[in-house]
């Protein structure tokens, strides 16, 4: 594969790395829970995927980026919506993940179980 080609294939696929808050390397560092990405049969990149407390660490930290404040500052329904969309994404099958995202939010854990709760009622 060309240089060319490779580089064009890395730009590519870095938004999506960036995203999930993993790093490239050079397919010749990765190591064994590094995932090699291939193009036009050639090792192009690897992904070192994020440990999941530091994913729900960039998520919180991309949401905020995303509302142009801290989510601290939302208001009930926003944190509800964000709770919700960390719910589908996983985030509280994290080791603390409820604390976290409260802290986040700038609300109890309890708060944030009632809307876990809320939304299994609903």
């Amino acid at each position: 594969m060309t240089g060319g080609a490779a580089e064009s294939f890395i730009a590519a696929v870095k938004p999506l790395v960036d995203a999930i808050g993993g790093e490239l390397v050079p397919p010749d560092e990765a190591g064994q829970d590094d995932v090699v990405l291939s193009w036009g049969g050639a090792e192009a990149v690897a992904v070192r995927l994020p440990q999941l407390a530091d994913s729900l660490d960039h998520i919180l930290a991309a949401l905020e980026r995303r509302q142009g404040r801290p989510l601290a500052d939302l208001d009930r329904k926003a944190k509800q919506e964000v709770v919700r969309m960390l719910e589908a994404r996983g985030a509280f099958s994290v080791r603390h993940g409820v604390e976290t995202v409260a802290s986040a939010l700038g609300v109890s854990r309890f708060t944030v179980y009632n809307y876990l709760n809320r939304e299994k009622g609903a």
